[in-house]
């Protein structure tokens, strides 16, 4: 009997230590525990039967190009290794030319902004074996000429072109300098709002050399105080237009590479206007330029000649709202394009003629194309929520909108990485129950002819801590069906009572309800789950990929149906007999930090707790560009800023509110959280307050994410 107990007890005490071990940690989450394998940026080669990546092996700290082959993951080639480049101890970045006879090598990568990034980089021709350096200065964005002859480059706010058979440089333009001129590169509120960073185009003849130029001298600067290690802080300035002011003044040139002449275009537009994109067509004498006002309601794309004439508009968007840009057109052999639009209520592809007339409507229905990889023999290859709003598919479909055939089978989200004959595509898939992976398939058959990356191993390790399953369901709110998650505690009990966790982004056009894989947030959500909580998440009014209609509702009024829908949430889950109404948080980033702030502050009493995390505060300190999209200007709409900003409703806090921000956030500034200090203040109202000295808007950089998240959780743990 005594020997039963105590075999009993050593099974108990060894179950509970299990127990304890598969509790996931924020030191597993933020130390790499769950970090998929992922292939990384890929090239494919033009034999169809290859691609590419970068392999770098820490044993032999050796960095190399590697081709391997769609079908066979086994066999591999070498394409280049570090080893054999003198000049380079490793690099990290590649791009072959046209013909793969040379390959441009970057090193020591020095990030700017959000997308653009400075580094050395050296040209390497595989027949020669010379390896050129591009110049002793940093580079942002060099790019070979069709014909693999010259490269293109940004240097000092400067355009240069080398030569890579007289290795003589070209100076394109020599009146760059900081915070005045750019040349070639957009300023920061062109590359944070239209993800454009290299401002310049090569024809295919490689005779012309389409640039922009970035007049930014009379954009106000914005001073970031760093503090860093050294005695005395020292200031970092560049050139942001907020809401309402000035931007830069942006003009077109064209460079003749054979008589080393530049042209500026007059493309008869005000000075207020956009130039989000520049195209050369198929035809090497033939620019396609697209002008938007500032209102950004009307998007007109232009003709100019290799010469510098503006020829004629030919195609114009207009909206009531907005017209988003987007990187989705092609032209075909005989400049007829294709491109997407929302004048059918959802982003749908047409085919036009080259003078702009509609010859077909290639995809329809009530669902959105969400991404376009291209055409290849009158076949278009594109992703869709066409299956879910919460789901991405790949299929083709003829140019003449025949014949449409999904390419993938698997319930998630797929992205799709096509080869150069289009015989072949690299799935990227993943879902709530399915980690990220990648396997090659036929386009024909759709068949998987290899694996490349499972991760199953990150899934093994993820179930073993025996994790709660993310449901996504539909909720009727305010008037709309909505998609909404919830994850439970693993041991839920219907009869208890439970605290909530909102978690949300809401901005214009966004998604957090989707069937995919975990995220950072969402291995964080399961370690609230395993405390207690319950987390949940809804897409309300005004985020994407329901239609037009849906997404632009919020127009004029930033903040204000976002936050009445997480409110009615909080609401509708608080009537659940499982929910403690009284127990109820929400938190959010960045636009989700605006809205968690607006949250509690208009839902008085509804939520007991809210984190905000670099949250804007009100939109006047936001930038021109996406701001005015959804607002227009504080000129022209002040109650529109007034009304929705959390500023205006610091009396109203009732509850728990923990603010946190970078003092070196160049997107989202500090100013914001620092003026709901200042609020909060003025109202007598208690806060809590987290800075990071330095730190820009993602908060990262060695254990910072790990003490964020430590601080966040024990802020929950107490406060709700």
């Amino acid at each position: 009997m005594i020997r039963n107990i105590v075999t009993l007890y050593c099974l108990l005490v060894s179950c509970f230590t299990i127990l304890g071990q598969k509790e996931i940690s924020l030191e597993a989450i933020w130390g790499g525990a769950f970090r998929a394998e992922r292939l990384g940026e890929i090239k494919h080669l033009n034999n169809g039967e290859e691609f590419c990546v970068l392999q770098y092996s820490r044993r032999k700290n050796e960095t190399k190009i590697v081709a391997k082959k769609y079908r066979d993951e086994n066999e591999e080639r070498l394409i280049l290794s570090a080893m054999d480049i003198p000049e380079m101890d490793y690099f990290e970045t590649y791009e072959f030319n046209a013909d793969e006879s040379k390959v441009l090598l970057g090193v020591n990568q020095k990030p700017q902004y959000r997308y653009s990034a400075s580094a050395e980089f050296y040209v390497h021709d595989f027949k020669t074996k010379k390896n050129i350096q591009l110049s002793t200065d940093r580079v942002f964005n060099p790019t070979f000429s069709p014909d693999g002859k010259n490269i293109a480059y940004s240097v000092n706010n400067n355009i240069a072109i080398t030569n890579l058979l007289t290795q003589k440089t070209t100076q394109v333009t020599v009146d760059g300098e900081k915070n005045s001129i750019i040349n070639g590169m957009s300023d920061w509120v062109y590359e944070e709002e239209f993800e454009l960073v290299r401002a310049f185009e090569w024809n295919s003849k490689s005779t012309h050399l389409a640039y922009l130029k970035f007049d930014e001298s009379e954009v106000k600067e914005f001073s970031m105080t760093m503090y860093g290690a050294a005695n005395y802080p020292f200031q970092s300035s560049f050139k942001y237009p907020k809401a309402g002011e000035l931007n830069s003044e942006v003009t077109l040139h064209v460079f003749s590479l054979n008589n080393k002449s530049t042209t500026k275009v007059d493309l008869l537009t005000d000075k207020t206007d956009y130039i989000p994109r520049i195209k050369w067509t198929k035809y090497p004498d033939l620019l396609c330029v697209q002008v938007m006002n500032r209102k950004q309601n009307k998007l007109e794309f232009n003709y100019v000649s290799s010469k510098g004439k503006l020829i004629k508009p030919f195609y114009t968007e207009t909206d009531k709202a907005y017209v988003e840009i987007s990187d989705d057109l092609i032209f075909l052999k005989n400049n007829s394009f294709i491109k997407s639009n929302e004048t059918s209520g959802f982003r749908h592809l047409y085919h036009y003629t080259k003078d702009g007339k509609v010859i077909n409507q290639i995809t329809k229905g009530n669902w959105e194309v969400t991404d376009f990889y291209g055409v290849h023999n009158r076949v278009l290859y594109y992703q869709s929520t066409e299956a879910k709003t919460t789901e991405r598919h790949i299929y083709s479909i003829n140019l003449d909108g025949t014949n449409k055939k999904c390419l993938t089978q698997k319930g998630g989200t797929h992205t799709a990485d096509f080869n150069t004959t289009y015989s072949l595509f690299i799935d990227q898939h993943s879902s709530i129950d399915t980690a990220l992976n990648y396997t090659v398939k036929e386009v024909v058959t759709t068949d998987i002819v290899n694996a490349l990356v499972t991760n199953k191993l990150i899934e093994k390790k993820y179930e073993s801590y025996n994790p709660s399953k993310k449901r996504i369901k539909t909720i009727t709110i305010n008037g709309e069906t909505l998609n909404m998650w919830m994850v439970k505690p693993k041991n839920f009990v219907a009869t208890k009572k439970y605290p909530v966790l909102l978690y949300q982004y809401a901005g214009p056009g966004s998604q957090m309800v989707a069937n995919k894989w975990n995220g950072y947030n969402d291995y964080w959500h399961q370690l609230l789950a395993q405390k207690g909580y319950i987390v949940a998440c809804v897409d309300g009014r005004g985020t994407g990929l329901k239609g037009s209609d849906f997404k632009k509702q919020t127009q004029h009024q930033l903040g204000k149906l976002e936050a009445e829908d997480q409110i009615a949430f909080a609401k509708e889950l608080g009537n659940l007999p499982f929910v403690d109404k009284t127990r109820i948080g929400i938190w959010g980033w960045s636009y989700g930090g605006f809205n968690a702030l607006n949250s509690i502050l208009k839902g008085k009493g509804v939520f007991k707790t809210a984190i905000a995390v670099a949250p804007v505060t009100h939109w006047k300190f936001y930038d021109t560009i996406y701001t005015e999209r959804f607002l227009g200007t504080p000129q022209n709409n002040a109650e529109g800023y007034d009304e929705n900003s959390p500023l205006s409703f610091a009396s109203n806090l009732e509850g728990n509110v923990l603010l946190v921000h970078g003092t070196a956030d160049d997107n989202v500034h500090f100013q914001n959280t620092l003026a709901m200090v200042d609020a909060f203040t003025k109202a007598n109202k208690q806060f809590d307050l987290a800075v990071y000295t330095d730190k820009n808007h993602g908060i990262y950089g060695g254990v910072t994410r790990l003490q964020l998240y430590t601080k966040m959780t024990n802020y929950i743990l107490e406060k709700l």
